[in-house]
């Protein structure tokens, strides 16, 4: 394994954590990273870095970062989030790995992009559904700046310092860890009552 390899797998890491905190904001910044040549993709994965996904990738990312500040909206959207974060999460991945089988991209696709992103997705909407429950949505706006923010601190580090990134992913899994420990001792009746509120809306 080459290193230029490891560098690939290191990026398709972190960039698939970012997608776990915004879909779009990190396959933006990919967009970016290809169309100015900071970055080149595989081959038939090239189209991510034309004018045309760029703006595309550009408008969703504005409109699914402004939709996470209204409250109830982010629950909502969190229902589709971790599906489409999972494939987004493959996608970055094979459009970045090098130098692999295509047997073993598409295992660490699944598994490690695909997989990472649908980890850190689920904690997040955890997380906030923890905060609708509790502050009845009031803090929902700080969790998604820092779910936005964080999404994008993750997505430059990748792309400039992808092993890095993937230390980074690491402290975000603990992080992650320590939340699951604090709020499992939230009341479940809460949330039970909130999510049949939440359906009848």
């Amino acid at each position: 394994m080459t290193f230029e390899t490891i560098i690939s797998i290191c990026l398709g890491v972190g960039l698939s954590a970012s997608v776990g905190f915004r879909v779009f904001l990190p396959l933006f910044a990919l967009s970016l990273a290809s169309y100015f040549d900071v970055w080149e993709l595989n081959e038939s994965w090239q189209w991510i870095g034309s004018t045309a996904a760029l703006l595309t990738l550009g408008v969703a990312t504005l409109v699914e970062v402004f939709a996470y500040f209204i409250p109830y909206i982010d629950n909502l959207l969190d229902g589709i989030a971790v599906p489409l974060a999972a494939l987004a999460g493959t996608a970055i991945m094979l459009s970045t790995v090098v130098d692999l089988s295509p047997v073993i991209t598409w295992a660490l696709a699944i598994i490690a992009g695909g997989g990472t992103a649908a980890a850190v997705a689920g904690s997040s909407s955890i997380t906030r559904l923890a905060s609708t429950a509790t502050t009845g949505g009031i803090a929902n706006p700080v969790v998604s700046t820092i779910e936005t923010g964080t999404s994008v601190v993750m997505s430059i580090i990748s792309i400039f310092l992808p092993i890095l990134a993937v230390i980074l992913v690491i402290a975000i899994f603990f992080i992650i860890f320590k939340l699951f420990k604090k709020f499992k001792n939230i009341n479940p009746t809460i949330i039970i009552v909130f999510l049949k509120w939440l359906s009848v809306v």
